[in-house]
């Protein structure tokens, strides 16, 4: 009896299945099968597993949580060598984890991952932040809660957040009557947040470089990711008529005009729809 191996997109579906058994570190180290055909994922795993291991073997079994929290900075931060890719910042290889463990350069999104795997295997609970602009980690003190940037590797300070946080807050009008309070906005995002987060981010930097191949393996996890989120479905319609393949651009985009109810730019995308099912998908350029 033959058995195939399952597709790169088939194994991502099977991990993100799911909640219950949504393993973090290893879908986001399987978004890198995109860009890495031949990526050993396994292989990429045992390091991430190694360099954890290193650092339990240096634990005294009584450590406190401050005390991991302070060996796991200096380890990751100034030994490993860990950093923000300050030089070439929509790289697509900063989402990707073998990458940043090979190089040590990346974004705080996938900084964070590997810090957060690190973390949980010394005992410390940590989670992601979908914080705006810049994701972050927060973990869970006896003292309270330390709130870091993976990609500088310091703590930020109540002060130091609201500074970060007031652009944001200005430009979307919550001041005065409408402030929000900071909590709101450092709550932890789930596995699944994490994960959308690096894909939206993988899909803007394809989008600007018109790069839709990428784009469209994108789009389809994202899709599976978040299967009920219409704009997924929009945005991989739109990625087919690009390449050209109208057919499922037609089935992706008239299931967002049926279902998107009054979306501001449904109209705009029933037009575009109507022009596919007229012409026919528009020349590439």
């Amino acid at each position: 009896m033959h058995f195939s191996a399952p597709s790169v997109i088939e194994y991502f579906s099977s991990l993100v299945a799911d909640d219950a058994s949504f393993a973090l570190t290893e879908v986001a180290l399987s978004l890198a099968q995109d860009e890495f055909p031949e990526l050993d994922l396994q292989g990429s795993l045992a390091e991430i597993d190694l360099l954890a291991e290193r650092l339990r073997r240096r634990l005294a079994a009584d450590a406190s949580a401050i005390q991991r929290l302070r060996l796991l900075n200096r380890y990751f931060f100034q030994e490993l060598g860990f950093a923000g890719n300050v030089n070439d910042y929509y790289d697509p290889h900063n989402s990707c984890l073998n990458a940043v463990l090979r190089t040590r350069r990346g974004i705080p999104i996938s900084l964070g991952v590997l810090y957060m795997e690190l973390a949980g295997q010394i005992g410390l609970t940590a989670r992601g932040v979908s914080f705006p602009g810049h994701f972050l980690v927060k973990l869970k003190m006896p003292q309270g809660e330390v709130v870091m940037d993976p990609f500088s590797g310091s703590s930020l300070s109540r002060e130091e957040l609201d500074e970060r946080l007031d652009p944001y807050k200005r430009q979307q009008g919550l001041v005065g009557d409408f402030d929000v309070p900071l909590g709101l906005f450092l709550q932890s995002a789930t596995p699944r947040e994490v994960v959308a987060r690096m894909l939206r981010n993988l899909k803007e930097i394809y989008r600007s470089r018109e790069d839709w191949p990428h784009l469209l393996r994108v789009a389809q996890r994202l899709v599976i990711l978040l299967p009920g989120a219409l704009e997924e479905r929009r945005d991989r319609g739109l990625a087919y008529a690009e390449l050209g393949q109208c057919d499922a651009a037609i089935a992706d985009l008239s299931a967002y005009v049926q279902l998107a109810g009054e979306a501001g730019d449904r109209l705009a995308v029933a037009e575009r729809l109507e022009g596919l099912r007229r012409n026919g998908p528009a020349p590439l350029h």
